[in-house]
């Protein structure tokens, strides 16, 4: 895998159809297809970075007026795949940046932007279920580390807006470092 692309909708139906169309477009493989609060839908596909952008392109043709958010990120590091299947293994925790966004793509974008940026672990990406539309973003590593990494993600272009809230915890209680794991 060297590429991830996404498309998100507003509406399940549509959801779906945008997914089946970026399958049968391009050569990528799925990643997760998944409905999310507020009757959103999410198609996530990896591959090729020319296959994954004809993906997209027609995932956003697919979902029409219903479109959300989509991206496409070329190089996505493998740790946000992991991630999003809440198939990681940090170990211990050190300090904590949590990032809540208003879209699901921003958050894997964000989560992306996050581990290039600085020495940090990527705990987790939630994206969306049980959370009114909404996804986040779990990190740790050193308090410098996990600032730079969120600072890192504010700065992302087109970011602006799509972020709800953050925070940077630099030693998180034990109990609260084990639910986060």
């Amino acid at each position: 895998m060297t590429a991830i692309g996404v498309v998100e909708t507003l509406s399940i139906p549509l959801g779906v159809l945008a997914g089946d169309q970026m399958l049968k477009t391009a050569r990528v493989e799925l990643v997760t297809a998944q409905t999310a609060c507020a009757g959103k839908y999410i198609v996530a596909v990896c591959g090729q970075v020319a296959a994954v952008a004809a993906a997209v392109a027609a995932g956003k043709e697919a979902a029409a007026e219903t479109l959300v958010d989509s991206l496409l990120i070329p190089n996505v590091d493998e740790r946000v795949v992991r991630a999003m299947a809440a198939a990681t293994d940090v170990g211990e925790a050190g300090a904590v940046g949590l990032m809540e966004t208003f879209s699901l793509a921003s958050a894997i974008a964000g989560a992306d932007t996050a581990v290039k940026a600085a020495r940090v672990e990527l705990i987790e990406v939630r994206l969306g279920r049980g959370l009114g539309g909404k996804s986040f973003l779990v990190i740790t590593g050193e308090v410098a580390a996990v600032d730079a990494a969120m600072d890192a993600v504010r700065r992302v272009e087109g970011m602006e807006g799509l972020i709800a809230s953050h925070v940077v915890i630099p030693a998180p209680h034990p109990d609260i470092a084990r639910a986060l794991l």
